[in-house]
Parts: C-alpha cells; structure tokens; sequence
C-alpha cells in the first residue's frame, strides 16, 4: 500500500499492523503490557529529544514512532481507534475550562 498524505486512522491502523506482521513482529502472540511499554517508551524517547534540544524533526519521529506502535496494537485486538478518537473529542467540547482539574 502506497501512503498518501491524506489517510484516514483506519487506514494507518491496517498499514502499521500489516507493516509489524510482516517485519515478524506477529509470529507469536504479544503481552498486552509489554505493548502498552513500548508506547511508552517512545514517548519517553520523544522526552529526551526534547531535553537534548534535538529538534522538531528528532521529536516528530519518536512521536511518529509512538503512533506506530499504537497504530499496531489496534490493528492487532480490531479497536477502533478511529471512532474512539471522535467520540473523545466530542465529549471533550463538553467538559468546562481545564476540565476542572488545577494541572
């Protein structure tokens, strides 16, 4: 599948997920934690471009990379990130000014 610049979630999901299957990442079955970790782990590794002033291009990858792995593991349990993420920001319109919350 050809990227284009204009995809919707759905799509990404299916190409990230095809992507990882196809690299090997699927020959076994995956622990959900350790997946959660991994995405983890990419925004920590987005932290520390930001701390070492690396740059927005150094910072967009690692977020790129975080969304990746997401991506796949919506792909791999068939969430459907895409209406989750309209359904959010909907619901988000409704909440008052910072949510409430001080931080």
């Amino acid at each position: 599948m050809a990227l284009k610049n204009k995809l919707a979630i759905s799509d990404l999901i299916s190409e990230c997920h095809r992507v990882a299957k196809s690299k090997g990442w699927w020959d076994s079955e995956r622990n959900d934690g350790e997946l959660i970790a991994l995405m983890h782990s990419e925004l920590s590794e987005a932290l520390e471009a930001l701390r070492n002033h690396a740059g927005r291009e150094a910072l967009a990858e690692e977020l790129a990379d975080c969304c990746i792995r997401i991506f796949d593991y919506c792909g791999s349990r068939q969430i459907d990130l895409e209406n989750a993420l309209l359904k959010k920001i909907e619901y988000n319109k409704t909440r008052p000014y910072r949510h409430g919350k001080k931080f």
